[in-house]
This record gives structure tokens, C-alpha cells and sequence, in this order.
């Protein structure tokens, strides 16, 4: 036999003995071993952790908010029979506790609106993981993205920060570590990884586009850090979902995208300016989508164009459906307002948009909505049922500001102050539009003003409210 043949054999015998001793399995697959090194068995997020938790701040907020004892107060018949003292205000201190995270090394601070939220004046404490304790002062508050901008009163000291990471650069299955201050307990550290991303439907905020991440975020986690592997700011957790008040997995953080523009928005006015899109947008239902001929039910359909909007500008129309921003997939309206409103004011954003069953880009200029008319905040006066209200002119901005849909006239009421006539009457609201009076248009609060003052029995009023149009009578 040659000697080739002869090593085959030998080797065909080698693997058959192989197979029947059990031996096999172990030759071909890496071996189980037990460490041979500490640092083999050292993997750890304790660096991530060392370099981030010192700029997680707990967020203290200590308010004086007067109540009054008697829900009966207002009510002019019940104070005919009562003296002086029914219905007395009386002072009640309210403390909130939340989580903050310090984004500048002079102490810049994010946290959630609705932790340093409070119906009186507040005082508002930094608590360091260091124990250090230094009074804030807010700077900017944005209801609409549930954002706030603290500044800690100490000058001259450098304070450990976050650096922003870019959030688009996230995916599902990264892995994130969520830092706060849960049910008061003292700084706490969880882990988890993406669960999901633009997260729309969470109700949370105007702005919604969330991080959903399975990462444990309880009670007083709100404003406290997300941040991935190498301790870098990716979001702002916000709120959870949950029966039972605990964590379930399910967890929601605001972009650093997002945070990012509203803290250089607080260091640059005080205001938060954001681009002006000036078109009505309606979700793509599989109905609209086999209409239109696409193949999914996804983008956002533009439903109407305001006159002189950048939409209109850029030869946007009705029935357009935008699909993507800058190369991003818009999945519907509240995804594309994300990606729109967080793009810098000054030059163009491409659009991805289907028109016809065409694919095609269109260029949208990026600028702020303008005040056309001046709001011209007025409160009314007088002996009639409008009285105690304050009203303004809605332009773009106004309605841009309220994240109302823009009307072509009208005037907003901003406020109703209480035990007055228009307060007693009950028929405004804050948000409300009113369009017309005694079968007149209502254009501007000087045309209202006017109106107001003429004598009449009756008052015949429309206002437009959430989209309808309400009709009433009130008499004078």
C-alpha cells in the first residue's frame, strides 16, 4: 500500500476513535476553562459608571402654594352668607424630589419641566453625588418638550459634566445605563439596552420621539442621565410605563438631540426658536396609503399649506406625503415634526416626499415662524360676558408656541382669570379661538375690543375649539 493511502487510513481510524471515546466534541469546540486570571472575570461597567455619576444631580424643589379652605369660595352666593374669613387662603409647602444632569463644566443643568414644575414660587436645591449642595436658579422652561435649564449659583467652581452624544446613532440592542435618583433612596445605576427607537405615541410631550430602553427607571429617575458604553449623554429619561407605579421594562428618554437644542437655546436668549414648517400633516392610514399607491402606511400627509409658510415657499401642496428628513424615514406627523424641529435655524433641509407614486427631494428653508400680526396681549374689561379674559392676535409664532394648528383669523384666548364674569359664565377656555361675535369676524383684539363695547342682551359667540366649531348663546 503507498503511503498516502497509508495515512488515510490512519487518519480515517484516528477520528472513528475519536467519535466512539466521546473525544471529538472537545477537539473541534473551544474548551470550557475556569478563569486563569482576575481580569478575566472583571468585565465591568464600574468605569462608565466612575467617569457619569458625578454629573447626575438630585433635584430638590420646595414651593409655598396657598389653598383655600373652602371649595365655595367663588361663589357669590355662598360668600352673601359668610363673613370675611370663609374661604381664607391658607400657605401649604409642596417638595418635589427629581434627577438632574449637569451638561458644562460652570454647572449647566437639564432636568424634566415637570419636576421643577410648581403653582407658587419655588426654591430649588442641587444635591452632588458628592454631597455637595448648591442653590439653582431656572433659566429656560419648555412645557412642550418637558425640558428645563437649571444654573447652579456657585461662580468659579468646575463642575463634572456630560458630554452630548448624537442620538441618531443609537440603535435597538445598544447597550445603556440609566442613572437617578429612584424613590429617593440615593443615586442608583441600572442597565439595559435599547429597546426601541422614535417611540411616538407615549403622550408625554408636543414633541414626542422617544428612547424606549428596558433599563430600570422608577419615581424620581425623571431628568436623570441615559448614557451608552463610553459615558456619553444619549437621553434624558422621562417616564415609564407602568401598572403599578415600578419599573416594568418599559422605560422612555428624551433624544440628546433634542436636549441639545433646548440647553443651547437657554444659553443663547433664554428662548427655544424653531424652525417653521407652516402646513397641516394628518397620518398615512392604510386607506390614504392604497389611494396614493404606496406600499406601506408610513410618512406624513400634508393635508393644507399656509399662504407664505417655507412649505409653500418650497412648492409643497395638499397631498404630498413626506417620508423622509434629511435621509431619516419619517414614520408619521409627530416623527417628522421631531426631525424638522430639531434641525438649526439658517440654510435648507431636504425632504424626501412621494408625489404622484414619484419619489422625489425638495429643499425647505429653515427659519422661525414670524409674529405677523403682534400678539398684542390685551385682558377685556367692561359690563360684558368677555370680561376678565385675555386674548391675542394668533400669528404663526403664537401658534407655533401653543402647538395649535394655524388658523387664517382669530384671536386666542391665552387665560380666564377666576371670579370673573367670564370665569363665572363658563363658556371660554384657554385655547380657545374665537372667530366671531354677534355673527361678526373676530380678525384681531382691537376689532374684539370694539365689539365687546357695544350693547346687547344677547351674545351670540363661535370659537373654535380642538378643531370644532362651538356655537353660543350667553346672555348679556
Amino acid at each position: 500500500m503507498k503511503q498516502p493511502a497509508i495515512r488515510r487510513v490512519v487518519c480515517i481510524l484516528a477520528i472513528s476513535l475519536a467519535i466512539l471515546t466521546g473525544t471529538w466534541n472537545g477537539a473541534v469546540a473551544q474548551q470550557r476553562q475556569v478563569p486563569a486570571r482576575p481580569a478575566e472575570v472583571q468585565l465591568s461597567f464600574a468605569p462608565v459608571v466612575k467617569h457619569a455619576a458625578p454629573a447626575v444631580v438630585n433635584v430638590y424643589v420646595r414651593s409655598q402654594v396657598q389653598r383655600r379652605s373652602s371649595p365655595f369660595f367663588n361663589d357669590p352666593f355662598f360668600r352673601r352668607f359668610f363673613n370675611e374669613d370663609f374661604g381664607i387662603q391658607r400657605k401649604r409647602v409642596q417638595n418635589s424630589l427629581g434627577s438632574g444632569v449637569i451638561v458644562s463644566p460652570d454647572g449647566v443643568i437639564v432636568t424634566n419641566y415637570h419636576v421643577i414644575k410648581t403653582r407658587g414660587k419655588a426654591q430649588i436645591k442641587i444635591a452632588l453625588a458628592d454631597k455637595r449642595e448648591f442653590p439653582a436658579r431656572v433659566i429656560l422652561k419648555d412645557e412642550r418638550t418637558d425640558l428645563a435649564v437649571l444654573k447652579l449659583d456657585a461662580p468659579g467652581i468646575i463642575f463634572p459634566f456630560l458630554d452630548f452624544e448624537d442620538s441618531e446613532q443609537l440603535q435597538v440592542g445598544d447597550i445603556v445605563l440609566a442613572i437617578g435618583n429612584p424613590f429617593g433612596v440615593g443615586q442608583t445605576v441600572t442597565s439595559g439596552i435599547v429597546s426601541a427607537l422614535a417611540r411616538t405615541r407615549v403622550g408625554v410631550s408636543d414633541y414626542q420621539f422617544f428612547i424606549q430602553t428596558d433599563a430600570a427607571i422608577n419615581p424620581g429617575n425623571s431628568g436623570g442621565a441615559l448614557v451608552d458604553v463610553k459615558g456619553r449623554l444619549v437621553g434624558v429619561n422621562t417616564a415609564i410605563y407602568s401598572r403599578s407605579g415600578g419599573s416594568q421594562g418599559i422605560g422612555f428618554a428624551i433624544p440628546s438631540n433634542m436636549v441639545r437644542q433646548v440647553v443651547q437655546s437657554a444659553l443663547h436668549g433664554n428662548t427655544v426658536k424653531r424652525p417653521w414648517f407652516g402646513a397641516k400633516l394628518q397620518r398615512v392610514t392604510p386607506d390614504i396609503a392604497e389611494s396614493l399607491g404606496l406600499d406601506r402606511p408610513a410618512g406624513a400627509l400634508i393635508k393644507q399649506v399656509k399662504k407664505n409658510s417655507p412649505a409653500a415657499q418650497s412648492k409643497l401642496r395638499s397631498g404630498d406625503v413626506i417620508v423622509a428628513v434629511n435621509g431619516k424615514k419619517v414614520a408619521d406627523p409627530r416623527a417628522f415634526r421631531y426631525r424638522f424641529s430639531t434641525k438649526p435655524i439658517g440654510g435648507t433641509v431636504p425632504l424626501g416626499i412621494i408625489r404622484q407614486a414619484k419619489l422625489m427631494t425638495i429643499n425647505v428653508p429653515l427659519r422661525v415662524a414670524p409674529e405677523i400680526p403682534k400678539r398684542n396681549v390685551t385682558i377685556l374689561k367692561g359690563r360684558n360676558p368677555f370680561a376678565g379674559v385675555s386674548v391675542a392676535n394668533l400669528s404663526p409664532a403664537l401658534a407655533e408656541e401653543l402647538s395649535i394648528d394655524e388658523q387664517s383669523y382669530g384671536v386666542i384666548v391665552l387665560k380666564v382669570t377666576r371670579g370673573t364674569p367670564a370665569s363665572n359664565s363658563r363658556f371660554l377656555l384657554a385655547g380657545d379661538i374665537i372667530v366671531a361675535t354677534n355673527g361678526k369676524k373676530v380678525k384681531s383684539v382691537k376689532q374684539l375690543s370694539k365689539l365687546i363695547n357695544e350693547r346687547s342682551h344677547l351674545w351670540r359667540v363661535s370659537v373654535r375649539r380642538k378643531g370644532r366649531i362651538l356655537n353660543v348663546v350667553i346672555e348679556g
